[in-house]
């Protein structure tokens, strides 16, 4: 008889757990590698993850190693282009040893689920042109090129997507 591995988790964690912080570091360093450049400015806080107004994902393996993230933080409208009842999708990061495993479709799901239950109405997330897959999961997954938004949205690199909740 063979035993297969656990299917990894989903767990809630703050933006500061030590495993975010890593998770991000990562991310920025790919972000870095990618564009040439110090990789995202975007200014976050800990708490902008926090319930009710977001949340944030780790996906871990049955050894307890991070694999994957993501979470939303919401929105209203303001002068940055995102409009009343918006959740910022943020972060979705896979690592390279993680992907193929349908880690961020689960987490991408996961996210509108709860973004959809506490009443948001727009799933919206800024790529860059140099993030194809990114841009490929998006598409597959029903999001829509909309109005640029957030911190890039004067760069030609930026791409801006929207999903009705």
């Amino acid at each position: 008889m063979t035993i297969q591995p656990m299917a990894p988790t989903l767990h809630r964690v703050s933006f500061g757990h030590p495993d975010a912080v890593r998770l991000n570091d990562r991310v920025q360093l790919e972000y870095a590698e990618r564009y040439g450049d110090e990789g995202d400015a975007t200014p976050l806080d800990p708490t902008m993850f926090d319930a009710p107004r977001g949340l944030y994902l780790i996906a871990y393996d049955d050894a307890g190693t991070p694999l994957a993230t993501g979470g939303w933080r919401a929105q209203e409208r303001n002068d940055e282009g995102y409009a009343d009842g918006d959740a910022e999708l943020k972060r979705m990061y896979v690592t390279p040893e993680a992907r193929g495993l349908g880690l961020a479709r689960r987490i991408l799901t996961a996210l509108e689920e709860d973004a959809r239950a506490i009443g948001r109405t727009r799933m919206v997330l800024e790529t860059g042109t140099k993030q194809p897959e990114a841009i490929s999961l998006y598409t597959s997954s029903g999001y829509a090129p909309c109005g640029k938004f957030g911190h890039y949205r004067f760069s030609d690199l930026s791409r801006c997507f929207a999903k009705a909740l």
